[in-house]
């Protein structure tokens, strides 16, 4: 089964051989206590840490940064890999790579960079983007979070909502969104690096969760929170920007969630298809099981070859934005529709909280909503149809 996924002509020997190594690290490590980390709903620092000492948080970071200087499709294949055993671990790296610590290797400064990155790719500190807040999401104009520019330090308040790898005790700080101006008449947004410490600055961990459930979710609140002015990120009123391409790039890798999740899905129902008899055979000689299956196939395939074509188009520097768009938007979508079937095939037993397809079942759930709602991102592609 792992050799059918190698075939794809933008895959080079080195992705081969980290696929390799990333599912021996799932299988061993994580697929052993993701059920029981599910069932009590706990964020793992011992996990967060391994993935930390194997190079997956800073897979695209350069060296000099305590990287690994990899290109896009190997972080994909990554979080692909990973997502296929659990996709709390696979949230955990995808947040703290794309929306964590690659907005301050691509705007930040020698200095900032310097400063957060080294600590950031060893396991041992996560970072979070703050963009979500109770009232703004989809629409970013209705962020409340302000930053005010007085005697030279950023004084914020506000909170941000929903926020992956921003409660947990290894959380280190964030990048936040907020209003640090007007012009024109309209909300001048920026982005500050808030270090964890700062005064002012507290974490409320967001538990009851249907899925993700061992993840660090948390909800942050600014009092008067005050950091220097060298904590802008970027240029002063290019905040929207910032976030924008940030989230073109994340996409890919909610993408590489669902093409992952979707991929084990269809691994345990054809296992069970196999095992289970029914009418004195199994039941995936049954055509309404093949057909199934077959179906699960196709839209892996298609999935597949589309997503590691947009990795090749970022790393190409062409543009991707519409792309990244539809394929988060395939992926979402084909991992809702293959847990679906996956939990058909395994009937009643699909239901058990110890089979792993129900736990597969929830976990795609936030797929069509985080990163861009399936609704938001047809618009997206329908506005880049020119509609």
């Amino acid at each position: 089964m792992q050799n059918d996924l190698n075939t794809n002509p933008l895959i080079k020997k080195n992705h081969i051989e980290l696929r390799s190594k990333i599912r021996d690290f799932a299988e061993k490590e994580i697929r052993p206590i993701a059920a029981k980390l599910d069932d009590e709903a706990r964020f793992s620092q011992q996990l967060t840490k391994r993935m930390g000492e194997i190079g997956l948080l800073g897979i695209t970071i350069p060296k000099e940064y305590g990287g690994q200087n990899l290109d896009t499709l190997s972080y994909i294949i990554a979080v692909e890999e990973l997502a296929r055993v659990d996709s709390s671990q696979a949230a955990t790296v995808a947040a703290h790579n794309s929306l964590g610590i690659a907005p301050i290797c691509n705007y930040g400064t020698k200095e900032q960079k310097s400063h957060y990155l080294p600590k950031l790719t060893t396991g041992d500190s996560l970072w979070a983007f703050g963009l979500t807040e109770a009232d703004a999401g989809s629409d970013v104009t209705r962020i409340k979070t302000k930053a005010e520019l007085s005697d030279g330090k950023w004084n914020i308040n506000g909170s941000k909502l929903f926020i992956t790898n921003s409660a947990s005790d290894c959380s280190a700080g964030i990048t936040v969104l907020a209003i640090s101006g007007e012009r024109n008449n309209k909300k001048e947004l920026s982005v500050i690096l808030v270090d964890k410490h700062t005064s002012g600055y507290s974490t409320e961990p967001i538990s009851n969760k249907m899925l993700w459930r061992a993840v660090d979710t948390g909800k942050i609140s600014f009092n008067n929170c005050r950091v220097p002015e060298k904590n802008l990120l970027g240029e002063r009123g290019r905040g929207a920007h910032i976030m924008l391409e940030t989230l073109d790039s994340g996409r890919l890798s909610i993408a590489a969630i669902g093409l992952g999740l979707a991929q084990g899905a269809f691994e345990m129902a054809l296992e069970y298809s196999r095992k289970r008899h029914q009418f004195e055979q199994p039941i995936g000689k049954f055509q309404s099981i093949a057909f199934k299956l077959a179906d699960m196939q196709i839209k892996l395939e298609l999935a597949r070859n589309t997503l590691y074509k947009v990795c090749w188009q970022k790393d190409a520097k062409l543009p991707f934005t519409k792309e990244a768009a539809l394929i988060k938007l395939y992926c979402s979508e084909i991992a809702k529709e293959i847990a679906d079937e996956a939990v058909q095939i395994h009937g009643a037993y699909g239901l058990m909280k110890n089979n792993d397809i129900e736990r597969f079942y929830r976990d795609q759930r936030i797929l069509q909503i985080g990163e861009g709602t399936s609704e938001i991102l047809r618009v997206l592609i329908s506005r880049h149809l020119g509609l």
